[in-house]
């Protein structure tokens, strides 16, 4: 299984990080380790080598099929599910490796850096790229967006990844956060929500 994550993928969040909203002339991919993956609502332990440990709120879409260079036009057909997931960013390690042209693996990828939420059929919804979604932290929403923001959509964004890699069944890919991104401490409780479905629950310590 191999975790695919985007980077500024949504106007105001490349503002939020560099100060200017700006498109990426391509889009920003990153990959995180199998040993990322949070599921079943298990609780998120907070690294101590880090200072600050973002929440980064994203719909996460499953790939169904194995795929290769695949034309935009038949890119619905390689997923079949969506849920909310969170990529954990140790802030201070990436802002680090910015300055410095470092590789992201160490503030993207480490373990439990990647929480999945519970799968929801595609075909429950009427179009992936309309989504509403949002995080709840302790009870009080602290982030929200729609994916009908997303400045690179998600077939866009499977066709270019499988120019690089094959995409295989199980994959996953994280579209990217809109703005609101945040630290978390311990004994939050964070919730995420794809509409009115509660899909994502857990505790971070």
């Amino acid at each position: 299984m191999k975790i695919f994550a985007v980077g500024m993928n949504y106007l105001q969040h490349t503002e939020e990080l560099d100060g200017k909203a700006y498109k990426p002339e391509k889009p920003v991919i990153f990959t995180k380790a199998d040993s990322a993956l949070l599921k079943d609502h298990k609780p998120f332990f907070i690294p101590d080598w880090s200072s600050q440990v973002d929440y980064e709120t994203e719909l996460v879409v499953r790939i169904c099929r194995l795929g290769k260079s695949i034309p935009e036009r038949f890119a619905h057909r390689y997923y079949d599910a969506v849920t909310v997931g969170i990529d954990f960013t140790a802030r201070d390690l990436q802002r680090e490796a910015r300055e410095k042209g470092l590789p992201w693996e160490l503030c993207k990828g480490f373990d439990g850096s990647a929480v999945i939420g519970d799968w929801v059929d595609v075909e429950k919804f009427r179009d992936i790229q309309a989504l509403h979604f949002h995080l709840d932290i302790n009870g009080k929403t602290v982030q929200e967006g729609c994916s009908s923001d997303m400045l690179y959509r998600v077939d866009e964004l499977i066709a270019y990844i499988s120019q690089y890699f094959t995409l295989k069944t199980g994959d996953l890919l994280y579209t990217g956060t809109p703005v609101g991104v945040g630290p978390v401490h311990i004994d939050d409780h964070l919730e995420g929500w794809i509409e009115e479905r509660k899909v994502l629950e857990f505790n971070c310590k």
